[in-house]
């Protein structure tokens, strides 16, 4: 009996060995594959040396650039609204006081933006300088600092702002001989080549009257976007290669940048360093950079890859970096006509996809992380969007203007965390395309126009089997789509009119939409399967227009506070055109500044006021139309209960519950 025991116990102590033993070899081969993925998704390959990039060149069959792939955002998680500093994990409030800060896509990643504030002190990027304002209390209003670039010939773009540093990211240029040093060069004029630069500039604030300068990073290139998350700040940026200047030994193969916390002279990136894509080469460098702000001396981590970005949208995990691939797309070989004995010829086409670069963020590192195509092309930044471990993209595939067999229709794409397509919906509203989108959550909304604006709803739920839930057609068009709640969104676009087309006949046969004035629209989609515009208002005629149709940064919206706010030139005309046959006709200049409005789900939007910096002599002056000003509104702001609108010519304070002004201050120029 003893024996048995004992047996038994042996046996379970055996078994529980296995069983470690078991459980220790997974996890190794756990860790095995763990690491063999990375390694194979860092595995990209090196260009090397610079003969292996002039082969990779060559392949690109692409006409010569100077610089390169322009900036296209414009301007989710549910309902981010207007983000506090604080809450896009930038700066902790040491009070109570109330503030909005930027309008951003994801909450707890911050966009720079021309203007920024902590609650008591508005920065503000202000024709060529950075203008600081102690702006609240609002008695005390005054410019306590100014930060002039004047002498470095460094333009100021944008800005971020956290409890002890400021931000500026901005271009410049450095100069390098036309001509190699060996060549002759004209005696009468010396050409120059000009090579632009990105560059982020950090400065110590602690002291407002006294703002010090501690670090610059700068690299070679055009400003894509940026985003931080807590303190870690990350750049992208695009250099062209100007084939024809690099085989005259004119042009650095490779990009520079330079970090002061290391030297202060610019460092060419060395080949090695520098990845490709076998299957979508660019005359162009993409270069992403990261640095954390809490760590000043640790070199800025560049990663470069040869290729190009347009669109990026970040996650607190994750960057991506969309870029847009034309491809000539050949026919299928044709059978010999037996009728002629010969073939029939159909011409080659073109098709866009989307690249997607995924990189992989961690307090300011970089790595590369995966790639994947989608087709179609994107609109902007919102037509991204990355949710539950999950990555979403709308597009555009064909093209507007053709028929039939490339006519354009629209996408929406889901990919796993290796960026490979597991689910999609296609060919949503065909003969139109994508004017605006926006993810939230499971679900996500398209506006799709032509001559009408289908408002879809659509199920992500299931990320291998999204679906249409509903869909609501009405005249005009969204531009931005803004979440109110999770089931109410907000859609900022223009009213629309259709006119009929006639022959010389008189005959009709078709029609055509102009866009009129500016048009607000709040949405219920609670009944997903029947969306309904619950509210709408307009505002002016043709020719009305708002920077926030193109850029999300210019709206300051709070539903806790029921207020709602962005910049607007208004056009009007005197005969308000229906419907009929005639061309609409432009209006002409009636205001520029701020529309301010209440907004709830009982009484809807409602005006509250209109702020303007303009005087009775600038309207006068005016005329029939209105071009750029120093004195345009560009964004709204409020601290407490203070509302604040920004122009280059000045700032003024008004009272939020009744628009009343209680301080203004002149900028000099």
């Amino acid at each position: 009996m003893k024996r048995l025991r004992s047996f038994g116990f042996i046996s379970v102590i055996l078994l529980l060995s296995a069983l470690v033993a078991f459980s220790f070899m997974n996890t190794n081969m756990a860790f095995s594959s763990s690491v063999d993925s990375n390694i194979e998704k860092e595995d990209l390959p090196v260009v090397g040396s610079y003969e292996k990039l002039k082969e990779l060149l060559a392949q690109t069959q692409t006409v010569p650039i100077y610089d390169d792939f322009a900036t296209r955002e414009m301007a989710v998680p549910i309902a981010p609204t207007m983000q506090k500093t604080n809450e896009a994990g930038a700066m902790p409030s040491k009070d109570s006081i109330d503030y909005s800060g930027t309008n951003v896509q994801v909450e707890g990643v911050d966009e720079a933006d021309l203007i920024k504030t902590d609650g008591k002190y508005i920065y503000q990027v202000n024709r060529g300088k950075v203008i600081v304002v102690e702006a609240f209390p609002v008695s005390n209003m005054n410019i306590v600092n100014t930060l002039d670039f004047q002498d470095e010939g460094f333009t100021p773009q944008e800005l971020y702002l956290d409890e002890n540093f400021l931000v500026v990211i901005g271009s410049t240029y450095k100069q390098i001989p036309f001509f190699p040093s060996e060549n002759k060069t004209p005696d009468i004029y010396p050409p120059r080549y000009s090579c632009s630069t990105v560059r982020a500039i950090i400065y110590d604030i602690c002291r407002k009257t006294d703002i010090k300068k501690l670090r610059e990073v700068e690299l070679e290139g055009n400003y894509v976007a940026s985003r931080k998350i807590n303190s870690s700040l990350y750049l992208v940026v695009n250099k062209g290669i100007n084939c024809s200047m690099l085989e005259d030994g004119i042009e650095n193969p490779t990009p520079s940048y330079r970090d002061t916390a290391v030297k202060d002279d610019f460092e060419n990136i060395k080949y090695d360093k520098i990845r490709y894509f076998p299957k979508c080469l660019k005359p162009n460098y993409l270069i992403a950079a990261g640095l954390n702000l809490d760590e000043m001396d640790k070199e800025v981590n560049v990663y470069t890859l040869l290729g190009a970005g347009e669109n990026i949208y970040s996650s607190p995990e994750n960057l991506y970096v969309s870029l847009a691939d034309n491809r000539c797309v050949e026919p299928e070989p044709q059978p010999v006509m037996p009728s002629s004995g010969i073939k029939k010829h159909i011409a080659s086409d073109y098709s866009i996809y989307t690249q997607i670069y995924k990189f992989t963020l961690n307090r300011g590192q970089i790595s590369f992380n995966s790639n994947g195509e989608v087709p179609g092309n994107l609109l902007n930044q919102f037509s991204l969007d990355e949710h539950e471990g999950y990555f979403r993209i709308a597009t555009t595939t064909g093209f507007i203007w053709r028929s039939y067999d490339n006519i354009s229709k629209n996408n929406v794409y889901i990919l796993d965390k290796d960026l490979k397509i597991i689910g999609s919906l296609e060919g949503i509203a065909p003969g139109e395309k994508i004017y605006s989108v926006r993810f939230m959550g499971d679900k996500g909304y398209m506006v799709t126009f032509k001559t009408v604006d289908p408002l879809f709803v659509i199920d992500l739920k299931d990320p291998c089997n999204p679906t249409i839930l509903g869909a609501l057609k009405i005249p005009g068009y969204s531009d931005y789509i803004h979440p109110y709640d999770e089931n109410h969104i907000i859609g900022f676009g223009k009213d629309t009119i259709e006119i009929e087309q006639k022959d010389m006949y008189g005959n009709t046969f078709g029609t055509t939409a102009f866009y009129l004035g500016m048009k607000i629209a709040l949405f219920d989609v609670s009944d997903v399967h029947n969306p309904i515009e619950k509210f709408t208002i307009k505002i002016g005629d043709r020719g009305t227009d708002s920077e926030l149709l193109r850029n999300h940064k210019a709206l300051l919206f709070s539903k806790e506070k029921q207020l709602m706010a962005f910049p607007v030139t208004v056009m009007e005309t005197q005969n308000k055109q229906k419907s009929g046959n005639s061309f609409p006709e432009y209006g002409k200049f009636a205001f520029q500044g701020a529309y301010v409005y209440n907004i709830d789900l009982v009484k809807g939007i409602v005006l509250k006021g209109r702020i303007t910096h303009l005087s009775e002599e600038d309207y006068l002056k005016a005329g029939n139309y209105w071009y750029s000003s120093n004195k345009n509104v560009e964004r709204i702001l409020y601290i407490d209960d203070v509302l604040y609108t920004l122009s280059n010519s000045m700032i003024k304070a008004n009272r939020m519950s009744d628009l009343t002004q209680l301080n203004v201050i002149q900028i000099p120029e």
